[in-house]
């Protein structure tokens, strides 16, 4: 079973196990932090079922929740039948299927580390940016638990916060930053647990 399918099976589930692994203040201070508007467009890379759109919409903002997993987007349909903020998509971190210059915001939560190529999906993501619009991204530090590759078909353990700003830059982005968002993700399986830090990367495009 790949990381795609995966996620197709896990689906109906997800809303449960992410509440095992992190909670709603991640997104509460992620989008504190990103200082969003009311009425801009955002894009939700990796949306799963919606754990970030559902707060960016609260806020106000219009919304496309990018994700290559049917199912997860289905669910999210199921719970945001009544929002007309929202528009799914279909399709890989690493190739968007959008035009440049699309967002004001895009976010990426605990995206990066499912991905085959991250550095990439950056790029992409800066790509569908608007000049002055804003890349956020939370995902884990570096970590020691392999079990996650293993039972969560993570393809990465964590990265390094200073190759995450290398990315950045490299990408053209201004007024970089990477610091700790002050929240752990919970890891458990059946033989070990503990937790990892969160990071959160801000920048501009110029």
């Amino acid at each position: 079973m790949d990381e795609k399918e995966y996620f197709e099976r896990v689906a109906s589930q997800w809303d449960w196990m992410r509440k095992n692994f992190f909670s709603e203040a991640v997104r509460k201070k992620t989008l504190t932090l990103a200082g969003i508007q009311k009425g801009k467009e955002a894009l939700d890379v990796g949306a799963g079922t919606g754990f970030m759109t559902e707060g960016l919409i609260a806020e106000g903002l219009r919304v496309v929740a990018l994700d290559r997993s049917k199912a997860m987007l289905e669910r999210m349909r199921e719970k945001f039948r009544d929002c007309d903020g929202i528009t799914y998509l279909i399709g890989d971190a690493e190739n968007i299927p959008l035009l440049d210059e699309s967002f004001d915001y895009v976010f990426a939560n605990m995206c990066l580390h499912h991905l085959e190529n991250p550095v990439k999906a950056v790029k992409e993501m800066v790509r569908v940016l608007k000049p002055n619009g804003r890349l956020v991204i939370t995902d884990l530090d570096e970590h020691n638990f392999a079990f996650l590759k293993e039972e969560h078909h993570a393809r990465w353990m964590g990265f390094k916060r200073k190759d995450v700003k290398n990315w950045l830059l490299s990408a053209r982005l201004r007024d970089v930053f990477v610091g700790d968002l002050e929240e752990n993700c919970c890891t458990r399986s059946c033989c070990e647990d503990g937790s990892v830090t969160i990071f959160i990367a801000l920048e501009v495009k110029s």
